[in-house]
């Protein structure tokens, strides 16, 4: 079994998609979820980016147990010292021990783009990776537009990558930037120069024809060890590679070795997990992980399937995290479930009339718009509430918020609420920056005479999605919530029409989550 290095630009080359802005928060969150997976390399950004400054410092408190940071630059620029170039400096003082430059492999670029010579782009190939390896970096050399440079000029772009070899590089990753080429060009062009090279290969594809993973996959096929791409496709245009795709056939299909075997599993949970974050809905037909990969609605497929499941499925949908669902006859795996019951201590049979009737209530949450992937704390609390094994702290008797603007132009909101702690009433009212803000507020005061402790929470993070765009302001949102105690983090989900609603369903859930973590221990 050839193992590929899984190679992930999501922080980077999926920041680039459009309608995704990443924080550096966002960016370390997601270093984390794919750390937990395995991925061999995460691309930090870019380091000349004061965002991406700020991530590769931040990234150093973590201990990642898995993967690799590595930092993305150019080649240094037109006739000067490579010790002189910024880009190749600030690459250095990121800290990162791996490199992956990229530099022109299609003369169109070098003389019509960065207007050099042929010759000199060749130099800054190769003065940049012997200044990357003389102060002991490890370096990736992505051939930006390779299979375009070939198409038009194969000898001009074959010395570009023979350049990158001589000066140090580890691997040489070929690169279709534009979009464009088809697998049999991908497999024609690797096999006549793969003799040539006697480094390590990679690949890196973008997804202006939906080619992407196949294209990615023929690659492998013919000899690449290193894939590049992005968790759900994220990308610049139509994307890049998806790697969760990919991942997901080179285990099922191709027995190839890429992230541990048993993290494999985990690729729908981390591909969802990623969306949250990114505030980027995943299509449901995505291949493998998405939700409708196995949902069977005909009458004549379900029946199939009920008799042997591979009439209608290619794999077990198991192998990815994913699980079956028959759309019409409301069945659907009770398997993930009580694999989760499991992880929080609550006994669940999955033939057992409590795992049928979660089933149904976890469906019906479904299509109300709830999603508990990247919401570990609200899936638990349905979880003890639907078993009945969930005694509720406080019982809330209503709360008021209103927002104000001034003259001044600041915005002002208040909060007030009323709740009752085994039978004694308290009233509270707080400002904030906002009216979420002022809500976590009211509440946390109501509650800090019964629950001192509720004090050690704080929200992190806050996001609201419109789950859909065409019913305009009438549209139900779903707003996530992470909140932290200085010893734990935890997300809660609320869905509803009413943005300050659904808010409060995950402010609820987040300070119900912290007084049942806390009656644990």
């Amino acid at each position: 079994m050839r193992q590929i290095a899984i190679y992930d630009t999501t922080l980077r080359d999926g920041a680039q998609t459009e309608g995704i802005a990443f924080t550096v928060k966002d960016k370390l969150k997601i270093a984390k979820k794919l750390d937990a997976i395995g991925v061999h390399f995460i691309e930090g950004g870019w380091p000349a980016n004061t965002k991406d400054q700020e991530f590769f410092k931040a990234v150093q408190a973590m201990d990642l147990k898995n993967s690799e940071i590595t930092a993305f630059g150019s080649t240094r620029r037109a006739k000067i010292k490579a010790s002189d170039d910024l880009n190749l400096k600030q690459l250095i003082k990121s800290q990162a021990q791996t490199i992956v430059l990229f530099g022109k492999a299609w003369d169109l670029h070098v003389q019509d783009v960065i207007k050099t010579s042929l010759d000199e782009n060749l130099n800054m190939i190769s003065d940049s990776i012997r200044f990357l390896v003389k102060k002991k970096r490890r370096v990736l050399y992505d051939a930006e537009h390779f299979f375009d440079g070939y198409k038009n000029n194969p000898q001009y772009a074959l010395q570009t990558l023979l350049a990158a070899q001589a000066a140090g590089a580890e691997c040489l990753v070929l690169c279709d930037t534009n979009g464009g080429a088809l697998p049999q060009e991908i497999r024609k062009i690797i096999c006549e120069i793969k003799d040539k090279i006697t480094v390590a290969m990679g690949i890196h594809c973008h997804n202006d024809l939906g080619l992407a993973v196949a294209n990615s996959l023929a690659a492998i096929e013919e000899g690449c060890v290193h894939v590049q791409g992005t968790f759900n496709g994220f990308g610049e245009r139509c994307g890049n590679a998806n790697l969760s795709t990919i991942i997901g056939i080179l285990h099922a299909k191709k027995e190839y070795k890429t992230i541990p075997a048993k993290n494999v599993k985990h690729l729908m949970e981390t591909a969802y997990y990623i969306s949250e974050v990114s505030n980027f809905i995943i299509p449901d037909n995505t291949p493998l992980i998405g939700h409708s990969a196995f949902a069977h609605k005909g009458g004549v497929h379900i029946d199939a399937v009920l008799k042997n499941v591979k009439a209608y499925e290619h794999t077990d949908p198991a192998v990815v995290g994913n699980h079956r669902r028959f759309i019409t006859s409301e069945m659907a795996g009770k398997m993930p479930i009580v694999m989760k019951a499991q992880k929080m201590d609550v006994a669940l049979d999955k033939k057992s009339p409590e795992a049928k009737k979660l089933l149904l209530a976890l469906q019906k949450k479904e299509e109300h718009g709830y999603q508990f992937e990247a919401a570990d704390a609200s899936f638990e609390l349905f979880l003890k509430k639907s078993l009945k094994k969930y005694k509720p702290f406080f019982k809330l008797e209503g709360f008021k918020v209103s927002t104000e603007k001034r003259f001044d132009g600041k915005i002002f909101a208040e909060a007030s609420i009323r709740i009752n702690v085994n039978g004694e009433d308290r009233f509270s009212a707080a400002e904030g920056d906002g009216p979420v803000d002022a809500l976590d507020k009211a509440l946390r005061q109501a509650l800090r005479k019964f629950y001192p402790n509720i004090q050690d929470v704080h929200l992190t993070d806050y996001k609201v999605r419109v789950l859909d765009p065409k019913e305009g302001a009438a549209a139900k949102v779903r707003v996530l919530i992470e909140s932290q105690d200085g010893k734990a983090s935890w997300t809660t989900v609320g869905v509803h029409d009413n943005i300050i609603e659904a808010s409060w369903e995950a402010l609820l859930d987040s300070i119900e989550y912290k007084l049942l973590k806390d009656s644990k221990a």
